[in-house]
């Protein structure tokens, strides 16, 4: 086979570029290691920034998102028992949109089927050839025989444990990391939402968050030890801890039930420097990873393939490569940004096990600073809906 851009990863950022290509006329070839229920059923963020919904309609995928997306205008912090909002719309003009990263992919799946785009599912052994060459191609193992996709360019989308990130030579590339000391034990339930706008909370016993996917489907968080298993956790607890954390005006309200889904994931920040090694370029997790405090993995995700889609528009359509040349430099910008944000945004509402006194009265001023300061506020603010692009 023969494409332009071979692109390694079926998941949002994958299938966003793929897309976008296809509005500007360029071929590209999707692998992707799991089936397309599998990616399907993954069950992750759901608040974009106003620079992830721009490239929806961009791409021409927003209709079902304003039609059944909510948007937020603020958000609520919770500090033990007090709450304070911080309003996005006062404070940068500009909102986020609540709608779930799966129906973000079931969009762009349908977008693609409606296209005839290729995007080839368990596709195994994937693995990039001649990077360092003006010639690079992949090879995978599909349906028993061994495929070879030929390309001017190849895209790795294929998250943390892909093979394109080992592509760069050790040498040649720098990894930055930070591993949390606990995890988030979230509960998918079909209950109405506690609140209208997700809540985030700082109480003595732990982090707390309240989100949602729709009116009746919510998902809730809550700090927990990296040792702890979801089958340590009956929905009873998880409920009775939940309400614990909370502000008690929220807790008498809170709708409990039967939880659908139930999983512990870690907390980490990592960032891989290069994203860029000759005709490979890094998107998502492949290159970047935050802890979901603020929900920016998705989003940081969005802003790659939009640098990447931007300079591969301009190398094709008008023989410039310099968004090429610069992809690595760009992108890597605005993400040690938003780490900056997500490892505040982590340090300021989670409890750490070696927290001192003196840190926790920093947090605490932390929090009081940013209630009573509107300049903190508007800081915040323009992080959450997202930075520019």
């Amino acid at each position: 086979m023969r494409t332009q851009v071979a692109i390694i990863g079926g998941g949002p950022s994958g299938l966003l570029l793929s897309q976008l290509l296809h509005s500007a006329g360029i071929e590209s070839v999707v692998l992707e290691r799991r089936s397309r229920d599998y990616v399907l059923s993954r069950i992750r963020a759901g608040v974009l920034e106003t620079g992830l919904v721009d490239l929806m309609h961009e791409a021409g995928v927003g209709d079902r998102m304003e039609r059944e997306g909510f948007v937020h205008d603020g958000t609520l912090l919770a500090n033990g028992n007090e709450q304070f909002r911080i309003d996005f719309k006062a404070l940068t003009g500009r909102h986020v949109m609540v709608y779930g990263q799966t129906e973000v992919t079931r969009d762009l799946y349908e977008a693609r089927d409606a296209a005839g785009g290729t995007v080839i599912h368990e596709c195994r052994g994937v693995k990039p050839h001649d990077l360092d060459t003006a010639a690079p191609f992949v090879t995978f193992l599909h349906d028993g025989k061994v495929n070879r996709l030929d390309c001017d360019f190849v895209a790795g989308c294929d998250g943390y444990h892909g093979p394109s990130r080992q592509e760069i030579p050790t040498a040649e590339r720098t990894e930055y990391e930070k591993t949390y000391p606990f995890g988030w034990l979230g509960v998918l339930s079909e209950t109405p939402p506690v609140a209208d706008e997700l809540i985030y909370a700082n109480s003595e016993r732990g982090f707390a968050l309240c989100s949602m996917r729709n009116d009746s489907l919510s998902r809730y968080y809550i700090q927990c030890d990296l040792s702890d298993s979801p089958d340590d956790w009956t929905d009873d607890m998880f409920w009775d801890e939940l309400k614990r954390r909370i502000p008690e005006e929220a807790a008498d309200r809170l709708v409990t039930g039967p939880s659908i889904e139930k999983s512990i994931a870690p907390l980490r920040s990592f960032v891989c420097e290069p994203m860029r090694w000759g005709r490979l370029f890094l998107c998502g997790d492949a290159a970047h990873i935050v802890p979901p405090t603020g929900a920016k993995g998705l989003n940081t995700a969005a802003s790659d393939v939009h640098y990447l889609f931007n300079a591969l528009r301009h190398f094709y359509h008008d023989r410039d490569d310099e968004g090429l040349e610069k992809y690595s430099e760009t992108a890597l910008a605005r993400i040690w940004k938003t780490e900056r944000f997500s490892w505040w945004f982590s340090s300021l509402m989670h409890r750490y096990p070696d927290q001192s006194g003196f840190d926790l009265r920093m947090q605490q001023a932390e929090l009081a600073f940013l209630r009573d300061n509107e300049a903190a506020q508007k800081a915040m603010a323009e992080s959450y809906v997202g930075l520019p692009y």
